[in-house]
């Protein structure tokens, strides 16, 4: 079961996020008409949050993946259909184990969010385009994806 609690008046969600690079490029998942945002999930009960994520990349993209470091921990607020959601997400670095996914260009995939397929693009996406101004949300992770640091980083975003 999710981690994602909804009541009449908001939405909670726990998520992970995942940061692939590869040769100057990061993976993105885009669902259709919409930005670019961070692979990952839910996190689910008594799940640790690096399981969740090696467990999505499976769900979703067939590739197993290495969790390396913790980035960025992200406290996020915005529009889940007509309620406000209110998002604490983890987002780590990660290196593929095995070549099942091309690594250049893009390729489908799909995600399930409350028994409801979504179809998405998997996306490589240069990190100059990144800088470029490519939107990818949350905006705030951006600065810290094209210029790690040696810290893990706090950001809020607020799209409500």
């Amino acid at each position: 079961m999710d981690i994602l609690f909804k009541n009449d008046d908001f939405v909670f969600s726990y998520r992970v996020g995942g940061i692939l690079k590869h040769n100057g490029k990061i993976l993105l998942q885009r669902p259709k008409n919409d930005d670019y945002a961070i692979i990952g999930g839910h996190v689910a009960a008594m799940e640790t949050s690096m399981e969740t994520l090696k467990r999505e990349f499976e769900e979703e993209l067939h590739a197993k993946i290495e969790v390396d470091n913790l980035l960025a921990i992200g406290e996020i607020y915005f529009p889940w259909g007509k309620r406000p959601c209110h998002q604490i997400c983890l987002y780590y670095n990660v290196h593929l184990i095995d070549d099942n996914i091309p690594l250049d260009g893009v390729f489908r995939g799909y995600d399930e969010l409350d028994n409801e397929r979504i179809d998405l693009d998997f996306c490589w996406v240069s990190l100059e385009d990144l800088k470029k101004g490519t939107k990818v949300y949350p905006l705030e992770l951006i600065p810290y994806i094209l210029e790690p640091g040696k810290e893990i980083v706090h950001f809020v975003s607020k799209q409500i």
